[in-house]
C-alpha cells in the first residue's frame, strides 16, 4: 500500500472545525490508533500536534477531548496519557522507554556533533524511535543528514566511520537518509513520511532545517498542527577552519572523482541482490536506506488496525 491518503500533488486545505463535530472526534481516535502501532500513549498535547488532516486551536480541541462520548468510547486516560481501551499497560512501557532515551540522548548528540564537524555536512537531525524518546532495548540511532551538493556520497563514506567507532560501545548509529541541499523535496507523500519530518529533531544546521520544511509544505496535509520542531535541542556549532581547509581540497576535480567513483561502488554493493525495496533509492542527491519496507509496514499496520477501530464505531 503506497498510501492512506490523497497524494499532495492534489493539495487539500486543512479545515477548521467547530464542535460538534465527528471529524475532529474521530481524528482524535485516530492520532491515537496510529501512535499504539509504537506502543506509545499520547498525551492532550501530542493529539493535538499529531491530529491528521485538521488544523484546530487548542480550546476546541481541548472541549472536544474532554466532552466527546466517542472519545470516552474508544480511548482510556491514566496519569495524564491518552491510550486505545483496553491498552493501558503502554503507558508503563512509554516511562520505560523514555528512561532508557534519556540515558542514550547525550551519545547520541556527540555522534551527532562528529557527523555535525565533517565536510560538507549542511544539517543533522535525529529521526525515528529516539527522536520520540520510545527506544528500545536494541533501537538504532538515526540520523537524516542534509549535505552539500555534488558531496553527498563523500559524506556518506565519512559518515560510515561514526558508524563503526559507535559499534564497540553498544551504539548502532544508522545514518539512513542523506540529501543533498538541492533535493530537499522528498517524494514519498503519505502519512508515515510526514510523521518522520513532523517528528524529527534538528540539532545542527537549523536554518537548513527551516528550508525543508519549507520544502515538504506537503506535511501540513496531514499534519497540520505539527509545524515545528517537537522539542529544542543542543544547536551544535559551526564548522572550524580544519573542515573548511577539508571541503577546499575536496571541491576539485579529484573530489569530484572521489565522489562520483565512491556512489558508483557503494550503489553497486547496495544492489548487487538484486532490484532494492520501493523505499530504497539511490541517485547523486540522495541516499534512502529503508531496506526492510518499514515505512510500506507502519501504512499497512495503521490501515489495519483503524479499520478495526472504525468498525466499532458503527
Amino acid at each position: 500500500m503506497a498510501s492512506i491518503w490523497p497524494s499532495s500533488d492534489q493539495p487539500q486545505t486543512p479545515v477548521v472545525f467547530t464542535p460538534p463535530c465527528l471529524e475532529l472526534e474521530q481524528a482524535i481516535v485516530q492520532a491515537v490508533t496510529y501512535s499504539d502501532i509504537f506502543d506509545y500513549p499520547l498525551t492532550a498535547e501530542e493529539i493535538h500536534r499529531y491530529l491528521m488532516g485538521i488544523a484546530i486551536d487548542r480550546d476546541t480541541f481541548n472541549t472536544t477531548l474532554q466532552q466527546s462520548p466517542l472519545v470516552r468510547q474508544h480511548l482510556s486516560q491514566r496519569d495524564g496519557y491518552y491510550t486505545l481501551s483496553g491498552r493501558e499497560s503502554i503507558v508503563a512501557i512509554r516511562r520505560e522507554r523514555e528512561q532508557a532515551a534519556a540515558r542514550v540522548w547525550p551519545r547520541a548528540l556527540s555522534y551527532g556533533r562528529i557527523i555535525a564537524s565533517l565536510p560538507f555536512v549542511r544539517m543533522v537531525a535525529i529521526t525515528g524511535e529516539l527522536a520520540m524518546d520510545n527506544i528500545g532495548p536494541h533501537s538504532d540511532i538515526d540520523y537524516f543528514i542534509v549535505t552539500e551538493p555534488g558531496r553527498l556520497w563523500i559524506c556518506r563514506l565519512m559518515t560510515i566511520a561514526v558508524v563503526r567507532y559507535a559499534a564497540p560501545r553498544g551504539d548502532i548509529v544508522c545514518p539512513n537518509y542523506l540529501l543533498s541541499e538541492r533535493a530537499l523535496e522528498l517524494h514519498d507523500r503519505n502519512l508515515y513520511t510526514a510523521h518522520e519530518v513532523a517528528q524529527m529533531v534538528p540539532i545542527y544546521g537549523l536554518e537548513t532545517y527551516q528550508r525543508l520544511r519549507e520544502a515538504n509544505a506537503w506535511v501540513s496535509e496531514f499534519l497540520p498542527n505539527a509545524g515545528s520542531s517537537p522539542r529544542d535541542a543542543e544547536a551544535l556549532p559551526h564548522g572550524n577552519a580544519a573542515r573548511r581547509l577539508a571541503e577546499s581540497t575536496l571541491r576539485t576535480s579529484a573530489g569530484a572523482r572521489l565522489e562520483s567513483w565512491e556512489m558508483n561502488r557503494k550503489v553497486r554493493k547496495l544492489t548487487r541482490d538484486g532490484v532494492p525495496h520501493p523505499e530504497v533509492s539511490f541517485s547523486p542527491d540522495w541516499c534512502k536506506g529503508h531496506v526492510d519496507g518499514h515505512g510500506e509496514r507502519i501504512l499497512d499496520l495503521f490501515a489495519d488496525r483503524w479499520s478495526a477501530v472504525e468498525g466499532r464505531m458503527q
